[in-house]
């Protein structure tokens, strides 16, 4: 059974990724990291991308943030251009980045006071907590908490905003098999009550065939679009679903790995 938020769910947005190119600056020569990538996402949607190491998956998670304008092309936001960051499109890391000086509840709240509103929304601080299974421990600290606690704490400061756009970068890359398990259902129960739409950065095919509507396979740097998967099967999906087990070897065939793995 899907969560259900208090209060209306959160809008969801557009993204528009039209022919981005990126490039970096190293040691006096520059670094092409994404080639002329195009793509639409529409809102609600849970898109997955998948790709080799190093590719620029994480480049074009930043450009959708707006913490980067991309060398060539443009990123839109139900139709305008993102040009920086907003509290709409909210980047959530592998590493939680939680302040190890502050408590579960105080992390939460960092969004809301950044933004000059936390007098009169902290009551969603509380909401949050319950939606990730923290209620009970918003008065403990970082160092406190298990790997899975901690990324759950990371997606409630995410939350608290009510994003219109969630950008994951291998949230679950640093967790145990069966913490992983665990979050990846919870954050399909997050998406589904929430509403939001979803770009998600992973190198697990299981992952991403059991999560996204769509998968985006990226070529080796500079990163190019080799393939779109559509992964037509309801929720919650089996891992023995001979639909999903097809797709996977697709997926691993077209990352040049051996359906045998």
């Amino acid at each position: 059974m899907a969560l259900a938020l208090p209060e209306a769910p959160a809008a969801s947005i557009a993204l528009d990724v039209e022919g981005v190119s990126h490039r970096y600056a190293l040691d006096g020569k520059e670094l092409q990291v994404l080639d002329d990538v195009s793509l639409r996402i529409v809102p609600g949607e849970f898109v997955a991308l998948l790709g080799p190491s190093g590719c620029g998956k994480s480049t074009l998670l930043r450009l959708a943030a707006g913490l980067e304008t991309p060398t060539a092309g443009r990123v839109l936001e139900d139709g305008r251009s993102v040009t920086a960051p907003n509290p709409d499109r909210i980047l959530v890391f592998q590493d939680e980045t939680l302040f190890p000086w502050r408590t579960v509840r105080a992390n939460i709240a960092t969004g809301l006071e950044a933004r000059g509103l936390i007098r009169e929304r902290e009551y969603r601080i509380d909401e949050v907590l319950k939606l990730v299974k923290l209620e009970g421990f918003a008065d403990f600290y970082p160092h406190q908490l298990s790997g899975g606690m901690a990324q759950r704490a990371a997606l409630a400061r995410a939350l608290v905003n009510d994003p219109k756009l969630l950008l994951l970068d291998e949230p679950f890359g640093k967790l145990d098999s069966l913490t992983r398990l665990r979050m990846q259902n919870e954050l399909l129960e997050l998406w589904k009550s929430a509403g939001f739409t979803a770009l998600l950065v992973t190198h697990d095919v299981e992952e991403a065939l059991l999560l996204a509507d769509r998968v985006i396979v990226l070529s080796d740097r500079p990163a190019a679009i080799v393939a779109e998967v559509r992964v037509d099967r309801p929720h919650p999906r089996r891992r023995d679903d001979a639909n999903l087990i097809a797709l996977r070897r697709t997926l691993l065939e077209t990352l040049g790995i051996s359906h045998d793995v």
